[in-house]
């Protein structure tokens, strides 16, 4: 399929509405089941749910990758034009005639489209979001003015700015998920996408703690160390991206060592180079194997400094003393150990689908995890210094009132 006929708007309409009737089931649930509940608790739920469908796209997503269903439907956004594989039966069945192992099969056409729907379900769950959270602001300022949480000492609603942000980050996420199809896995993009959803995943979860209003009193230091964690793990998660996209993860079949040596031939300029496409190296000709070799085998580093890292972050949360930093310090040494034992067997067990999207889900949920800590450790460092002015306060006025006395 050529260039020009890699986007069909036609079936458009057809593709949003089944991604909003997959959305009012979610939106129902949550209204009944907090039915009489004020809109800001409502908010709040449709937050966690939200975070909670969009955690099972990205699994999905990588279901799709890993199955090799992203050219599933060589078209965007439906299938040869359609809206469903139904609608492209013949299409489909004349591409596997022509090729039964290629890209375009019935079951990976399903798949694929599956993923479609899913994805513009929870985009319309991020539009009512948006949408919710900024007559929420309307409606507070209309019943108490714009300064009311100074004059009635009440808490803010959370800044309908968040939402806002997510919708056009998924609407990013939409634009980069057309890219993935048009530009037949363009191993560049295919990466980008999937940070893009490690993305949405951090800023509901971080939308829902700021629902919570929860909060985690960490050192200076120990706080600055959880940034830097989750840094090195979002750089690791980008590198696990680039193996998988460039089906690098059997490059090394064994460990410690890879292809029995510690330091294999590896080609570093080709297999980093990010402006190539999909099994090309730099040049234009096939992407060597040392290529393959070198990006396995930095993911296989960086994974090791990643495990110490969260071990240390971990040790020092049980060091502090509070059941809540031990429960967080329990939390992440499991998600390590899972990363590590999906890892494990990808390598050795030749790279199954169930580990592969277990590997996946460890990264989503590690970045889930830290960007919880990092919010409520932020929202405690924020309430100190108000917390110290009211002491303050109070001792003055303490004070003023014996002086009068």
């Amino acid at each position: 399929m050529n260039a020009t006929s890699s986007y069909d708007l036609a079936p458009i309409a057809s593709v949003a509405l089944l991604g909003l009737a997959l959305a009012l089931g979610p939106l129902a649930w949550v209204w009944l089941r907090h039915r009489g509940a004020d809109l800001s608790t409502r908010l709040a739920a449709l937050t966690w749910v939200t975070l909670f469908l969009t955690f099972d796209l990205v699994l999905f997503g990588a279901f799709t990758r890993l199955t090799d269903s992203g050219l599933g439907c060589p078209d965007w956004p439906g299938c040869y034009g359609n809206a469903s594989p139904l609608g492209a039966q013949a299409d489909i069945s004349a591409a596997q005639t022509a090729l039964p192992s290629g890209p375009v099969t019935h079951g990976k056409a399903w798949v694929e489209m599956v993923h479609r729907y899913l994805a513009t379900g929870v985009g319309v769950l991020i539009l009512v979001l948006a949408v919710l959270s900024w007559w929420e602001r309307w409606r507070v300022r209309r019943e108490h003015g714009a300064g009311w949480t100074k004059v009635h000492g009440l808490r803010a609603p959370l800044s309908p700015w968040w939402a806002t942000a997510t919708l056009v980050w998924v609407a990013l996420q939409g634009a980069f998920g057309a890219l993935t199809v048009t530009m037949k896995l363009y191993p560049a993009i295919v990466t980008a996408h999937l940070l893009g959803g490690i993305g949405l995943l951090a800023l509901l979860a971080a939308q829902t703690q700021a629902h919570a209003r929860a909060a985690l009193r960490l050192s200076p230091p120990l706080y600055a160390g959880s940034i830097a964690v989750a840094a090195l793990v979002l750089v690791q998660i980008a590198l696990g991206g680039w193996v998988s996209t460039n089906y690098a993860v059997l490059a090394c079949s064994d460990f410690p060592t890879c292809q029995g040596q510690w330091w294999p031939p590896m080609d570093f300029a080709h297999g980093f180079a990010l402006f190539r496409a999909l099994g090309e190296g730099k040049d234009g000709g096939y992407v060597p194997f040392a290529a393959l070799t070198a990006i396995h085998y930095v993911h296989r580093g960086v994974a090791c400094l990643v495990l110490l890292a969260l071990a240390l972050l971990a040790w020092r949360l049980h060091a502090e003393g509070s059941v809540a930093a031990k429960r967080w310090a329990l939390a992440l040494i499991g998600v390590g150990l899972w990363q590590l034992g999906s890892g494990l067997a990808n390598v050795l067990l030749g790279w199954p689908l169930l580990a592969a999207v277990g590997h996946t889900a460890g990264a989503s949920a590690l970045t889930v995890l830290l960007t919880v800590l990092i919010v409520r450790a932020t929202q405690a460092r924020r309430r100190a210094p108000a917390a110290g002015t009211g002491r303050r306060a109070h001792a003055s006025g303490f004070v003023e009132s014996r002086a009068q006395r």
